[in-house]
Formats: structure tokens, C-alpha cells, sequence
């Protein structure tokens, strides 16, 4: 089944007229590096952060979940996962929450197939690397205590029963069930950012607390790792939003200069938090606000000005140091590397505050009660719509997926002796850096 895009992209980029399927090698070129910033975040940026923050008998095997998450998400893509979140599904009940398999190993998709103004196998690639990174984010909630093993095949299965259709409900296009209620998100607020910290939370809590959680004390390995990390996560995340426009256009100057406004201040205000209450203003904090502030301002980096990009990005550091600092404590929930925290809380913020805050400009927006009416309360419901939808289907759908891949390799979690020595030699053979 050969899958048109002309229309959906038109829905976003209203402003700029151009031809169906006439290719613009100046787009071509901007999604092609957007793709390699996308890419570059998880295998470094995401993978950097993470074992950075982990202990070091678990630091290789922290790197090796996300690029292993990575490498395999990118093979489930492109062999169904495409199909089922793009495809078009016969039947008008199902196309809202599926695509159909018409285009299974990109069956029906040909290199001549342009999606708007580039190739549709670029549009493949590009979002792959969303697929890729979502998975790999929950990866975060579960360090230190999850077998391999089981942890590869969540991915498989999460990609398919949990990613492929969030991500068609919310940008599947005419039929699919928060797109056709107008659901705003830019780049992923919902679809990457709240599911996969939604999933980290589930897996955490099912797969039960590291040895001796909270009571012995688990230093970050290296401070550095997860900075440059999060500097990596910066620089790659301008793929992901401004990536996001589908094209060298205007659009995508709005998604760069909210994405940088909104990091900046929301890196500046965790700072300024840990200045004022514990004296002393952290690395790993100023780290931290900057990914909180990435993650809140995805949803909305399209939609709105230089103002709400400073509220975005500093409620998005406020929503993220309560979830990390305060929740966390309060319910007792392991998550490891706050994938929960940081992810689920800033990008639930981010998707809510779009409503809230989105231009009320018809050339911003795609079909939805604030385009339609001007109705804000009305967009600000349908976004609450989507974050419930969203969530719900990521909780449901992770206790699925976790229970199988449980079942298949004869329980999720390590022993106890293979917890103690460290994940690195016990299951990878291997040591990291003894920084």
C-alpha cells in the first residue's frame, strides 16, 4: 500500500505552497542532516547521559542497552513498525488505532516515492530515529537490575504493540484517533517523551527496586559523561524539533529558536533551584534542567513564540526537579536514571502547556478547536484527551510486553550475586572505564 504524505505535511506547513510530490533538494538536504542529528542522540547523547549516572560496575551494560535498544528498534521500524503507524488500515474502526500492513518491509514504497517536497525513505529513516530513542529513554528506569536478555525483547515488542500505535493515533493522519480530534504535537511530546517515561516507570516498578534502594547510597559514575551527554542530546535535539517542519522553511526557524530559548532557561532555572535550596548549584543539575527543558519544549516548539518558550522551558525544569526530587521520594518507586521524572512529567507538561500556549495563528497550527473556533479551552481538552489516551495505552500495553518478554526468558531480573558483582562482567564479559 503506497502511502501519501502530501496532505498530512500540508496540514502542518499551511504557509509554504508547494508542489505535490515535486522534490525540493533543499528540504531533501535538511532532512537528511536532521535525521543524522536525530541518530546522533541516542548511540552518544542518550547513551552518554545514562551511564554517566550509573554506578560503574553497571556502566557498560547502561551503554549497551541503549545502543542495543537502538539498533534493534531501527530493525522492527523499518521490518512493520513503519507500516503500522503510517500505513493505512481498511477499516475505518481500526485505522484510529492502526495502521494497516500494506507497507511491511516497506512493501509498496519505492526510492521515486517523495513524501511533500523529499523522499519518502527519508521520512522512513527520520522517524526510525524516534522509534529508536523512545524505547531506549525507558531503558533508564531499569538499570542495574534487568537482564539483557529480556530487555531486547521488550524492545521488539514494545515497538510494535506500544510505539507503532501512539504514534499513529497522534500523527497517523485522516482516520487516526488524536489526529482527527486535533491533538497538538510538534515533535513528540506525547509520542516519544510521555511514553517512553511512562513505560520506564512501569518497568521499574515491575521489575522491583535495585539491592538496597534507596538506603545505600549509588553515586553517578562520572558527572562528565552525563554532561557531554546532555550537551550531545542538545546539539542532535534541532533534528528532532526543527527536524520536525519537514523542510528548510520558516517553521523550522520558529522550532530552533523556541527549542534553544526554552533549554537555556530551563538549564539556567534547575541551576538557580539547587543554588537556593541546597547551596551549592550541580553539574549533573544544570545537566538535568537542560534535558527537562528539551523534553517540555518538544510538543510545542512549533507552535509558540519567544514568551511561551521561557514558560515552557522553566515550568518544564519546575515539573521535572518536583518529579525527581519530591515524587520520587514520596512514592518509592525506583527509577533509576528518571526517565520517569524528567521524560513523562516535563513532556506531559510540555503537551498540556501547548494548548495553553500556542499562537493562536492558522498558519501554526493544524485542524483543531483553536485553528477551527479559536477555542483554547477546547484545544487545551483535546490535549488532555491526548496525554490520557497516550498514557493509558503505554501502561497497559508495557505490562503486556513485559510479562511475554518476561515469560519467554525466564524472568526479568538478574540474581542477586549477578546484581552485586555488576551487570558489566556478569553479562557482557566486559569492563567499562574506571573513571
Amino acid at each position: 500500500m503506497k502511502l501519501k504524505l502530501s496532505a498530512l505535511l500540508a496540514l502542518f506547513l499551511p504557509i509554504f505552497a508547494f508542489a505535490e510530490d515535486k522534490l525540493d533538494t533543499g528540504d531533501t538536504a535538511w532532512m537528511m542532516v536532521s535525521t543524522a542529528f536525530v541518530l546522533l542522540m541516542t548511540p552518544a547523547g542518550l547513551a552518554l547521559f545514562y551511564t554517566g549516572m550509573t554506578r560503574s560496575k553497571n556502566a557498560l551494560n547502561t551503554f549497551a542497552m541503549v545502543m542495543g535498544a537502538f539498533v534493534l528498534a531501527m530493525v522492527v521500524w523499518i521490518i512493520a513498525g513503519y507500516s503500522i503507524a503510517f500505513g493505512t488500515n481498511e477499516s475505518a474502526m481500526l485505522q484510529k488505532f492502526f495502521g494497516g500492513f500494506g507497507n511491511v518491509m516497506l512493501d509498496g514504497i519505492t526510492w521515486k516515492d517523495l513524501s511533500g517536497t523529499y523522499p519518502t525513505y527519508v521520512f522512513i529513516a527520520f522517524q526510525g530515529t524516534f522509534a529508536a530513542i523512545t524505547v531506549a529513554i525507558a531503558s533508564g528506569s531499569v538499570i542495574g537490575r534487568m537482564k539483557f536478555s529480556t530487555w531486547m525483547v521488550i524492545v521488539a515488542l514494545w515497538g510494535l504493540i506500544v510505539y507503532a500505535p501512539v504514534t499513529h493515533m497522534v500523527w497517523g493522519g485522516d482516520g487516526a484517533l488524536l489526529f482527527d480530534a486535533g491533538a497538538l504535537d510538534f515533535a513528540g511530546g506525547t509520542v516519544v517523551h510521555m511514553n517512553g517515561g511512562m513505560a520506564g516507570l512501569v518497568l521499574a516498578i515491575l521489575v522491583g527496586k535495585r539491592a538496597g534502594y534507596p538506603k545505600t547510597a549509588m553515586k553517578p559514575f562520572s558527572i562528565i559523561l552525563t554532561a557531554t551527554g546532555a550537551a550531545l542530546l542538545w546539539f542532535g535535539w534541532y533534528g528532532f524539533n526543527a527536524g520536525s517542519a519537514f523542510g528548510a522553511n520558516a517553521i523550522a526557524g520558529v522550532a530552533l529558536l523556541t527549542t534553544t530559548i526554552a533549554t537555556a532557561a530551563a538549564g539556567l532555572t534547575w541551576m538557580i533551584l539547587e543554588w537556593v535550596i541546597y547551596k551549592k548549584p550541580t553539574l549533573l543539575g544544570i545537566a538535568s534542567g537542560i534535558v527537562a527543558g528539551l523534553v517540555a519544549i518538544t510538543p510545542a516548539a512549533g507552535f509558540v513564540g519567544v514568551g511561551g518558550a521561557f514558560v515552557v522551558g522553566i515550568v518544564g525544569t519546575l515539573v521535572g526537579f518536583f518529579g525527581v526530587v519530591v515524587l520520587k521520594k514520596k512514592l518509592g518507586y525506583d527509577d533509576s536514571l528518571d526517565a520517569f521524572g524528567i521524560h513523562f512529567l516535563a513532556g506531559l507538561w510540555g503537551a498540556l502547556a501547548t494548548g495553553l500556549l500556542a499562537l493562536n495563528d492558522k498558519e501554526l497550527l493544524w485542524d483543531g478547536p483553536l485553528k477551527e473556533s479559536g477555542d483554547r479551552m477546547g484545544q487545551f481538552m483535546v490535549q488532555v484527551e491526548s496525554v490520557l489516551v497516550v498514557g493509558a495505552w503505554t501502561l497497559i500495553g508495557t505490562v503486556i510486553v513485559y510479562f511475554i518478554a518476561s515469560a519467554i526468558t525466564g524472568g526479568a531480573r538478574v540474581d542477586s550475586e549477578t546484581e552485586e558483582i555488576g551487570l558489566d562482567e556478569s553479562l557482557h564479559g566486559e569492563r567499562g572505564m574506571n573513571l
